[in-house]
């Protein structure tokens, strides 16, 4: 009897751990092809825990307000077609001229976003260091947004850089597609992008969480109603919205509002679209079809969801030795010389190897060694040498040996916490054969 209770409760075991492997793999599947310069494990030497760090901290954003989801998503979008997925949409104006973000359908988006943004940054130098661009948090977040509010989970290709400047106002005009555009305009736009006309249905799914101001919507209410939206939804707009000028919000998705779901395509079919980029996907006979297909399964918007977040997420992406990894998401870096991982890249290597040379005579003084031979004149040069440096690189250097230092003391902690790990599973292994052993031969 205890022979059948313990093998029942292996098979149990057994079951639930190849049914989880089969699921990671099943979103492994929908990995599209990804540019040189990205990769799925870009950071795992460098910041393994970089998409841990994201999803925890936004998992308590949105225990907080689940609107920000939407925010997160939408920032990803705005930035990805505007000059590819670079980061440039968090940049600030300078004298060089506005920013992104003063562009009229930037202006909408969330300041919180930005913020959250930033506090991620903030969040993963602190515990890596600066080796992982802004361009990437935004993707993670928007990855982790989607399915905190109940959509697909699935891998990001990273490694993007940063980009080193912003886009004028007209550029950013051009490339992002107006909620009054109609579905034509929409598809061609976007076939520039590489981007077909199921990528572009998918992506607009993204409208089944969020919100929208008045003036997105409203020249299909003012000054008469457009006849493909339904009475009693138009109706309701126009409480929320009494004139044209209202500045007011209202939900993007009437069924599942903070739900990433499929119910955005159920809502175009029963003509209760917000944008006329919405609702005309139901009239164009192209997209139509496949506006049907998501609304009858949401297992395949899911699917081709996440191909077009893949495909969007690579647009014009610097990879490289191109761009940079921002030390704050909203400038760039001052030096303008890129960025410093784990290498100074920008620094000449003789200098490097005279500061190394430079170090080791003067830990020998410390100890009391003889400088003979002339080496104390010798690196006397040195010292001048390397205090003409640049300051910032200076500084760089100092900060990067400090970071050395505080790499190999966690190292010997971690080395020491596996020789325990190691030595806990051997003992739990040998138990558990012990056990496993007398269930049998009982």
């Amino acid at each position: 009897m205890a022979s059948s209770s313990s093998t029942s409760v292996f098979l149990v075991f057994s079951s639930l751990l190849i049914f989880s492997t089969l699921l990671y793999v099943s979103e492994a599947d929908y990995s599209a092809p990804i540019v040189k310069g990205l990769s799925w494990d870009y950071h795992h030497k460098t910041c393994h825990k970089v998409e841990k760090i994201v999803r925890k901290h936004l998992k308590k954003v949105f225990k907080e307000d689940i609107g920000q989801a939407a925010g997160l998503l939408r920032l990803h979008f705005h930035d990805c077609f505007v000059q590819g997925c670079d980061g440039s949409v968090l940049l600030d104006g300078s004298h060089g001229g506005p920013s992104e973000q003063t562009a009229p359908p930037n202006q909408s988006l969330r300041k919180q976003a930005f913020s959250i943004i930033e506090d991620l940054r903030n969040l993963v130098h602190r515990e890596c260091g600066r080796v992982v661009s802004c361009a990437d948090i935004v993707a993670l977040a928007a990855r982790d947004a989607v399915h905190l509010s109940g959509g697909p989970n699935y891998d990001v290709p990273l490694g993007r850089k940063d980009g080193l400047s912003f886009a004028t106002q007209n550029a950013t005009l051009n490339n992002l597609p107006a909620p009054t555009s109609n579905a034509s305009t929409i598809l061609s736009a976007l076939a520039t992008k590489n981007l077909t006309p199921i990528d572009v249905v998918a992506l607009s799914g993204g409208h089944t969480i969020g919100v929208s101001h008045c003036s997105s919507f409203t020249p299909r209410l003012y000054p008469t109603q457009d006849p493909t939206m339904e009475k009693t939804f138009a109706h309701g707009l126009k409480e929320v919205c009494p004139t044209n000028t209202t500045n007011a919000t209202t939900i993007m998705d009437i069924y599942s509002p903070i739900k990433f779901d499929n119910k955005y395509y159920v809502d175009l079919m029963n003509r209760q679209g917000l944008f006329t980029s919405d609702q005309d996907l139901y009239t164009h006979e192209v997209t139509k079809p496949i506006v049907e297909s998501f609304a009858h399964d949401e297992k395949l918007f899911f699917e081709e969801f996440v191909k077009a977040m893949i495909k969007m997420g690579q647009m014009e992406v610097l990879t490289g030795e191109k761009g940079e990894i921002r030390a704050h998401c909203s400038i760039r870096n001052h030096d303008n010389k890129g960025y410093f991982s784990y290498l100074v890249e920008e620094e000449d290597q003789s200098d490097l190897e005279s500061r190394a040379e430079l170090l080791y005579v003067m830990c020998r003084l410390v100890a009391g060694e003889d400088d003979s031979g002339g080496e104390l004149e010798h690196h006397q040069s040195l010292t001048n040498e390397t205090e003409r440096m640049d300051p910032q690189i200076r500084a760089q250097i100092a900060r990067l040996e400090a970071r050395i230092s505080r790499v190999e003391a966690r190292m010997e902690k971690l080395e020491v916490s596996v020789r325990y790990l190691q030595r806990r599973m051997y003992v739990y292994g040998f138990v558990c054969l012990m056990s496993v052993l007398y269930a049998i031969f009982k």
